[in-house]
C-alpha cells in the first residue's frame, strides 16, 4: 500500500471506532483491526474481530446496516472530497492467530 492509503486507512479506523464505540449496545466487543484502502481511494474495507465469538454473525450484521451512519460520521469528520465506500469483514487473519495461540498452550 502507497503512503496515501495507509493514511487513509488509519484515519478510517480511528474514526470507525469512535463511531462504533459510540454506537454499539455494549453486549459484544467490536475491535476494528484494520483497515485497507484501494490505490484509487474509492474502496476501503474495515477488517473486525467480535468477543464473544458467538456473537460475531449479529455484530457483523450491525455494522454492515449501520455503514450510511458511519459514511455520515466520517464525512462530518474528515475534509476528504470523495469517501470510498466502506466494506465490513470479520478478520480472519486475527481468528486464525487466536487459534494458533491456543494450539501452541495446549501442547
Amino acid at each position: 500500500m502507497s503512503l496515501r492509503q495507509q493514511k487513509v486507512g488509519k484515519l478510517l479506523k480511528e474514526i470507525s471506532a469512535n463511531f462504533l464505540q459510540k454506537e454499539s449496545s455494549g453486549q459484544s466487543l467490536i475491535t476494528i483491526t484494520d483497515c485497507k484502502v484501494s490505490p484509487d481511494l474509492k474502496k476501503a474495507t474495515l477488517f473486525i474481530s467480535v468477543f464473544p465469538e458467538k456473537s460475531e454473525e449479529f455484530a457483523l450484521n450491525f455494522v454492515k446496516r449501520k455503514r450510511r451512519d458511519l459514511r455520515d460520521h466520517i464525512k462530518h469528520n474528515t475534509s476528504m472530497k470523495v469517501l470510498p465506500f466502506i466494506d465490513i469483514e470479520i478478520d480472519m487473519g486475527e481468528k486464525n492467530r487466536q487459534k494458533i495461540d491456543e494450539l501452541l498452550k495446549t501442547r
